[in-house]
């Protein structure tokens, strides 16, 4: 029979570090001319004697991910282009008077902000502390499905469409049901609508919400997580031991705990703020205003902005990878 209780079972990517691009910019420094002449290694580009310089090259390629160091001055060429074209349609926008278009200052205004605020969450985020080898060991620790008890799991998984008064009914059949072609059957009978999908998961790539009880299951044993369409059904096909190390695992849990302490620090940092804020709504929003605590709540919002290592709070939300 398969044993059927509440997991969710939406699936999670692995949090991978983005790589620094610091080599591009020295790459590309080389290549633009003479060091002695300063005002002159600067300058890529004149557009109608408007300058590109090679900081607008190296700024526009540090946005830009998966681009290797040999990759730096091919792609500098290319981004060089884009902003030539940039420049001359600016010029043109300025000639037309669009930049004074109520609608693009508003944009402008919007974009400003944003940069702003953003620079300011990770200058609080820098000041966060960096964990302790005792405490990446203690995380290692804590975690065992995740690291020393770490498995591979081959999965399937049917998401049913059907009403909630139905869950219950669902949940009964999938337990007495002797394998998952059984319980499919049934599914055709009573007319319900479902997706199979079947693939094969590392625990990192699981939700870390849910990996501690799906480490429990065996294989061929089943659970059911009621949805707001539906319901998920995850059957463990297969799995296979693969542990990791500490010393491999350490520099991963350091920088995911170094992650979660930039987005709490930018966290409490904004609901300081607001407490010392007087914010009062006006006209029609004035109506349903938040209250304080769900003010309070809604804070966490701001911590979406990148920390410094380049996580963001929905990253730090998906678990770790250990690839």
């Amino acid at each position: 029979m398969f044993h059927s209780t509440p997991l969710p079972t939406r699936r999670l990517t692995a949090v991978a570090a983005a790589a620094a691009l610091a080599a591009s910019a020295v790459l590309l420094a080389g290549c633009v001319g003479d060091r002695k002449e300063k005002s002159a290694s600067q300058t890529a580009a004149k557009v109608n004697k408007e300058e590109i310089t090679v900081h607008q090259i190296n700024h526009a390629l540090q946005a830009q991910r998966g681009v290797a160091p040999e990759q730096a001055e091919a792609a500098g060429r290319q981004v060089l282009e884009r902003l030539i074209e940039q420049q001359l349609a600016m010029q043109k926008a300025e000639e037309l008077k669009i930049d004074r278009d109520p609608r693009v200052v508003q944009q402008l205004e919007a974009v400003r902000r944003e940069v702003i605020a953003r620079a300011y969450a990770e200058r609080v985020a820098e000041g966060a502390a960096k964990p302790t080898a005792e405490e990446v060991r203690q995380y290692y620790e804590s975690k065992p499905a995740l690291f020393k008890e770490r498995k591979v799991y081959s999965l399937q998984e049917l998401s049913i469409e059907t009403k909630p008064e139905q869950i219950a009914r669902l949940g009964d059949k999938l337990q007495s049901s002797k394998n998952i072609g059984e319980f499919v059957e049934f599914l055709k009978s009573s007319g319900m609508k479902f997706a199979a999908n079947q693939a094969v998961r590392a625990a990192e790539q699981l939700p870390m919400s849910s990996l501690d009880q799906l480490a429990r299951m065996k294989d061929g044993e089943a659970a059911l997580q009621p949805m707001p369409n539906g319901a998920n059904v995850v059957v463990v096909v297969s799995s296979r031991m693969e542990p990791v190390a500490l010393d491999k695992a350490a520099p991963l849990i350091e920088q995911f705990l170094s992650a979660e302490r930039r987005r709490k620090a930018i966290e409490d940092d904004v609901k300081a703020l607001r407490a010392g804020a007087r914010v009062e709504y006006v006209g029609k929003f004035a109506e349903n205003a938040p209250k304080p605590a769900e003010r309070q709540a809604a804070a966490p919002a701001a911590g979406t902005a990148p920390a410094a290592g380049g996580l963001s709070a929905a990253d730090i939300q998906k678990g770790m990878g250990i690839k």
